[in-house]
């Protein structure tokens, strides 16, 4: 089993920066994919971005690209996402998610969650 525990959401102006971190614990190494998703009200959830055990691979949508960065620190099994330049648009709860071996971009890939963490972007 492996658990999540996401933090550092938030309400921020549109531009500004946020952090979020994800803290795996568990059967957790660094044979394991992280990733990280987002679902606003009335949405599906939606990939954000992911990284490899490694960290060597990362993958991002094209509405974060440019201004989102995702990063793990292995020694620490944590995941960040940088989010700077944000948007009214990336309002929504934020959820970090693993999987083993290769990252992957669907949601159903990924079978352990944390609880998520809100981010608010006003305008």
């Amino acid at each position: 089993q492996v658990q999540l525990v996401e933090s550092g959401g938030g309400l921020v102006q549109a531009g500004g920066s946020l952090r979020l971190d994800c803290a795996a614990s568990g059967r957790t190494s660094s044979r394991f994919a992280l990733g990280w998703f987002r679902q606003a009200p009335g949405k599906k959830r939606e990939f954000v971005a992911a990284v490899s055990g490694s960290g060597g691979t990362t993958n991002y949508a094209d509405s974060v690209k440019g201004r989102f960065t995702i990063s793990r620190d292995n020694a620490k099994n944590t995941v960040y996402l940088q989010m700077n330049s944000l948007k009214p648009e990336d309002t929504a709860v934020y959820y970090c998610a693993a999987r083993f071996l290769n990252l992957a971009t669907t949601s159903n890939d990924y079978p352990y969650w944390g609880q998520g963490t809100q981010v608010i972007v006003s305008s």
